[in-house]
């Protein structure tokens, strides 16, 4: 008996350590053409035969007489015989079984048989398998009878592969894409198919990269419209990863960035306010960003612009001497790296400063000895050194600045002389020279109130009379203050009212004459004699100018009442009509308003009669008659109630009949030329 094992799919003897692995170098295989066999088995058929026979001869001579007949042998010789021939053709005639593809010895196996073993690894459709179908077949032998067929399973196998690497590049693996396409081997029809595939694979993603990174470009900028026509654009792209993946994670980032940006958005219209607590909470805001966020770095630099503004609000209420709400403002300035040195040394010469702000000597020695702890190493060390120094000569100032005050408190000319010289001493660019111009101009002030304040009372007893030369004299002594000195504006004010006081004296009789001449009828006479102190700029000029416009006023009227009379006597319709336009100009206030509105009474109905008059001849002038009389008049609203009936009647009856377009507007008025023709 041999130890190799049969094939179950094609008869062939298998060796034990067998495998489908057809590289293995230890496969042991014998093939045995299917014809052979069956002749083996032919063969062994006859050797069983014989034995048979052999066997029954002895048998029958020791068996019972019964056993000897004819008939029963004959039955048994028609059936054994039949017997073994019906087993030999039925094995001739079975079909060999397909062969068991992993027990096959490959470098013995038929051309055949690989085919039929790649067709069954290829029907699994993996990239493996496809890739041991193609080596089970691709070294067969270019003249061989099957090659036909095995280039098209080869060509067909690596579109199958391509498939498989498509569907790899659609599931967003391009890389796993790539180098399963690169496994087809170049030797096969197709593989001159794989450099364009991997071109379009590599065009595709990089398109859709370009688009997915401008977008994220966009979302950083926060142009969010643009965003998301950008992330539209990856529906059109030939991939399913990025038409649907990355399609729906850009559109969750643009969601999830466009709340962060009305975060940040709000946190930057909180910091225009420029006060603490708005900067404040455009901080907290802008800290509530995460940093996974794309507008991360956005928000960290708005934190680091938004402590730049507390820094710099802090700097100005150090300025304007605040020091307690300067350092409270730049210790809750948030740690920001940029920043953290600066507003570290801003606190520490903070300390300083509002130990100077307190103006005394003591503080000021303070403010020295906290300065001078400062490092050399420090930004501010030199901003600090100059402080000192400045706070240094402060010190002095403000020595010389107290023995001064001392000085001047005793209030006499000559202490205050002596003040004025201490505090001058003090030269123009030390700190507290301003306070000492102050000073100085103050005491000034009081040395020059004392000098000449006995000007101001003299001149005042002077004015007590209030006549002309006891106003003229206090003027003159009053005018012995100079320009510049401490009471001048008060000595030029009673200067102004003394002189008043004597123009008035001087001017009223002139203007008491004009006033009489004017009640006495003398018009001309009354403005001549006020025009002369109108024109003067003294202190009645403007009583005058006013005394003047009124009488000038009620000549005008006068002449403008005499000329309305003078057209009126024409008694014409254009003469009444200027007439009372000239009457018009005369004010409601003159005497005479209430003779001219009688006047414009009668003419306006003098103007109606003749309107009427005409109107029995010529209805269309009649109706420009009536025009003329002035609103306001007695008249007035008959004319207007004649002019409408008159305008009725030149309407033809045809276009008055109620029954004729009722749907028509009103006839407008016609022309007196309509009416003539």
């Amino acid at each position: 008996m041999r130890d190799n094992k049969v094939n179950d799919l094609s008869g062939i003897p298998l060796t034990e350590n067998h495998t489908f692995d057809p590289a293995h170098k230890g496969y042991h295989q014998q093939t045995v053409d299917n014809m052979d066999h069956q002749e083996d088995n032919s063969m062994t058929v006859a050797d069983d035969d014989s034995s048979l026979i052999y066997k029954l001869n002895g048998i029958a001579r020791k068996m019972p007489l019964w056993t000897k007949s004819w008939m029963l042998w004959s039955l048994i010789l028609i059936l054994i015989p039949g017997s073994i021939g019906f087993v030999g053709i039925s094995m001739l005639f079975k079909l060999p079984s397909s062969p068991k593809c992993p027990e096959v010895f490959w470098p013995l196996a038929s051309a055949s048989v690989r085919l039929h073993c790649a067709q069954i690894a290829a029907s699994k459709q993996t990239i493996d398998d496809l890739l041991q179908a193609i080596d089970l077949v691709k070294q067969l032998p270019e003249n061989h009878p099957l090659r036909g067929e095995i280039n098209r399973q080869l060509e067909q196998w690596s579109e199958d592969i391509l498939k498989l690497a498509d569907q790899s590049f659609q599931a967003g693996n391009l890389e796993e894409a790539i180098a399963t396409a690169h496994k087809i081997p170049p030797d096969v029809n197709v593989s001159q198919l794989v450099d364009k595939q991997i071109e379009k694979w590599q065009s595709i993603w990089s398109k859709a990269e370009a688009i997915y990174q401008e977008a994220e470009q966009e979302l950083r900028q926060r142009n969010w419209q643009s965003a998301f026509m950008l992330t539209s654009k990856l529906l059109r792209v030939n991939n399913e990863y990025w038409a649907s993946t990355k399609y729906d994670e850009l559109n969750n980032i643009i969601v999830t960035t466009r709340e962060d940006g009305d975060k940040l958005y709000k946190a930057e219209a909180l910091a225009k306010n420029r006060n603490l607590q708005s900067l404040l909470q455009a901080i907290k805001l802008a800290r509530t960003v995460k940093p996974n966020s794309y507008l991360y770095q956005k928000s960290q630099e708005l934190i680091t612009e938004f402590a730049q503004k507390m820094l710099k609000l802090a700097q100005s209420t150090m300025q304007a001497k605040d020091a307690d709400t300067a350092l409270e403002i730049a210790r809750k300035i948030p740690p920001v790296a940029e920043l953290q040195v600066q507003v570290d040394d801003f606190i520490m010469l903070g300390e300083a400063q509002r130990s100077a702000f307190l103006g005394t000597i003591s503080g000021l020695e303070t403010a020295i000895s906290q300065a001078q702890q400062i490092d050399a190493s420090r930004e501010i060390y030199s901003q600090a050194q100059e402080l000192i120094a400045r706070w240094q000569l402060e010190i002095e100032d403000i020595s010389r600045l107290e023995k001064a005050r001392n000085l001047a408190s005793q209030g006499t000319i000559n202490d205050l002389t002596s003040a004025i010289a201490e505090a001058q001493q003090i030269p123009t660019n030390n700190p507290r020279s301003q306070e000492a111009r102050r000073e100085v101009a103050r005491w000034v002030d009081q040395v020059e109130t004392i000098e000449d304040r006995p000007y101001i009372e003299r001149a005042e007893q002077i004015a007590v009379m209030e006549d002309v030369n006891s106003l003229q004299a206090a003027i003159a002594e009053a005018s012995q203050i100079r320009p510049g000195r401490a009471l001048y504006f008060q000595a030029r004010q009673k200067i102004r009212d003394w002189t008043a006081k004597v123009e008035r004296i001087q001017d009223q009789p002139l203007l008491e004459q004009a006033t009489a001449l004017a009640d006495s009828g003398n018009l001309q006479e009354a403005v001549k004699t006020a025009q002369k102190i109108a024109v003067s700029g003294r202190a009645l000029s403007k009583q005058a100018q006013t005394a003047v416009d009124t009488w000038q006023e009620q000549i005008n009227a006068r002449q403008n009442w005499q000329k309305a009379q003078q057209l009126a006597l024409a008694g014409t319709p254009e003469s009444l009509s200027q007439a009372i336009k000239l009457a018009n100009r005369v004010s409601s206030r003159n005497v005479l308003r209430l003779d001219v509105n009688i006047a414009i009474d009668q003419w306006s109905q003098e103007i109606l009669n003749i309107a009427r008059s005409q109107s029995e001849v010529d209805i269309a002038k009649a109706i420009d008659i009536a025009k003329l009389v002035p609103a306001g008049s007695s008249a007035y609203r008959d004319a207007q109630q004649e002019i409408q009936n008159w305008q009725q009647f030149m309407i033809p009856k045809s276009l008055s009949t109620p029954s004729f377009q009722p749907s028509l507007e009103a006839t407008p008025p016609l022309t007196p030329e309509f009416s003539n023709q």
